[in-house]
């Protein structure tokens, strides 16, 4: 087994999330099966049916507000889908819009707020009704737990918003795990391309950059934290987008959280 060392100075362990293109259980990094097979497809294949039985509610008009809003600054792109406004609109017609809407962003890798915020609010509801659960991979949960037992402090950082983290964490396999984390982040603090990102994240943890150690799949990502002077581990999982020779050399890379080895433990 490789084992790579914690260097002496870390003392915050940065996990992201997500990769790209996941289809295996929710490693951090790598969120899955979930992301891309399962909490992807759930919208397409529940939205419309969400609309109708939570249509009166404010939260759900608040979102399909935003998402009309949206869609009027989407105007001008091709195959953009109009939400009519409720005066004179058909109920059901004005739902199929929204439905659209949805599908039309979604096919196209959108990621903007009105969306990210339906589907949130979608996700907490499937969530909290049991019809789904977040799987992670075998080694995630039992590293984290020893990195808290030796003084760790563990963060999360992802495209996804904190919500739909919390919502993760909160509703796996394993039960309510929240405990194990020490706070988290999305892409309102920057994005995982940018190196200040990285300071920001540092500033708010109240650290420096060099007392943490990122956890990432994306390679242009742990670039972007090296040049924050962060710490960096490449993770490899099944399903992952390949690595060239020149990646494989320079970075440090692990398969398993297990390959990790805390000096002071």
């Amino acid at each position: 087994m490789v084992v790579v060392s914690v260097p002496a100075e870390v003392t915050v362990i940065l996990l992201d999330i997500e990769g790209p293109r996941q289809q295996f259980p929710l490693g951090l990094p790598l969120c899955c099966l979930l992301v891309k097979d399962v909490l992807f497809p759930y919208i397409k294949e529940n939205v419309k049916e969400y609309l109708q039985t939570h249509w009166e509610e404010e939260e759900c008009q608040q979102d399909v507000s935003l998402l009309r809003k949206q869609a009027e600054e989407d105007a001008h792109l091709d195959g953009a889908v109009p939400i009519p406004v409720a005066s004179g609109s058909d109920l059901q017609q004005m739902i199929q819009a929204v439905v659209d809407n949805v599908y039309w962003q979604m096919s196209h890798d959108r990621k903007t707020t009105a969306l990210k915020q339906l589907q949130g609010h979608m996700w907490k509801a499937a969530f909290t009704a049991g019809r789904m659960k977040a799987e992670f991979f075998a080694d995630v949960v039992p590293a984290v737990r020893r990195w808290r037992e030796a003084g760790m402090k563990v963060y999360i950082y992802s495209s996804g918003s904190v919500e739909a983290q919390k919502l993760l964490f909160g509703h796996s396999t394993e039960g309510d795990i929240l405990e194990l984390i020490d706070g988290h982040f999305d892409t309102k603090i920057g994005h995982k391309v940018d190196s200040e990102s990285y300071r920001k994240i540092a500033d708010s943890i109240g650290c420096s950059t060099n007392n943490i150690l990122f956890l990432t799949d994306v390679t242009v990502e742990a670039s972007a934290a090296e040049e924050a002077d962060v710490h960096v581990a490449v993770v490899v999982r099944p399903g992952n987008a390949g690595l060239t020779d020149d990646e494989k050399t320079y970075y440090n890379l692990i398969t398993s959280f297990s390959e990790l080895y805390l000096p002071s433990t």
